[in-house]
């Protein structure tokens, strides 16, 4: 999934957001929020990582352990869908922090797939993995998230990414919204969005958009950064 920037009125302000002490502050772009700048540090093709009043959130992690060695350990994990590109149980394994458990989000075709020894709290009916359906909605340490379709629309291409089976999300954090699109066409609901401002959405033919049925999308829902 490749990420096209276009910033419109939005200025991105350098005001150092809080992390833990022992931890070094992520490099990327700032967003201000009402409570401290939110970061977003991209990583490689569609898993990034965003830090905020000093949690950390991994984006569709993957790729193995060494490009996430020197960047803070997550608090919460989003999976949009079961694709090797987003989704890797070892990949999971080696950025698990030593000593605590990130809360994972992620669709029931994911999770599914994720060792329970990555979730040792599932073990003792404690999950830290929740499941969320397209519609769902839950709040992991101060941070709202809804899961949203994501699917294809082109006849012949349902097979890539069938509709109810995978998710989007949209996050919010400090006061804004951020759209995590994963893979997916320019479907109703994401045209129907309001109020997003930023959405990371997917440009891979044939798999999900092309540039200008992107471009489409962003001009019906507006996101003020993409």
């Amino acid at each position: 999934m490749r990420h096209l920037l276009c910033i419109s009125t939005v200025v991105l302000l350098a005001i150092s957001a809080p992390v833990r002490a022992e931890e070094k502050p992520l490099s990327g772009d700032r967003i201000a929020t009402n409570n401290g700048d939110l970061v977003i540090h991209p990583v490689n093709h569609a898993t990034f990582v965003m830090q905020w009043n000093g949690r950390n959130v991994y984006v569709d992690p993957v790729g193995g352990g060494k490009p996430f060695a020197d960047l803070p350990k997550p608090d919460l994990v989003l999976v949009t869908h079961i694709h090797g590109d987003h989704f890797d149980p070892a990949t999971l394994a080696a950025i698990m922090p030593a000593g605590s458990q990130p809360t994972i989000i992620a669709p029931k075709t994911v999770a599914e797939k994720i060792p329970l020894t990555l979730i040792p709290e599932r073990l003792q009916g404690k999950s830290a993995l929740r499941v969320l359906a397209n519609g769902e909605k839950t709040e992991v340490q101060g941070i709202a998230i809804e899961a949203v379709p994501a699917y294809n629309t082109t006849p012949g291409k349902e097979k890539f990414h069938p509709k109810g089976r995978d998710n989007g999300y949209v996050l919010t954090v400090g006061g804004k919204r951020v759209y995590v699109a994963g893979d997916t066409e320019d479907t109703p609901e994401m045209r129907a969005l309001m109020g997003i401002d930023v959405a990371f959405l997917p440009m891979n033919l044939p798999y999900t958009m092309s540039v200008e049925k992107a471009a489409e999308a962003i001009r019906q829902f507006r996101p003020r950064i993409v």
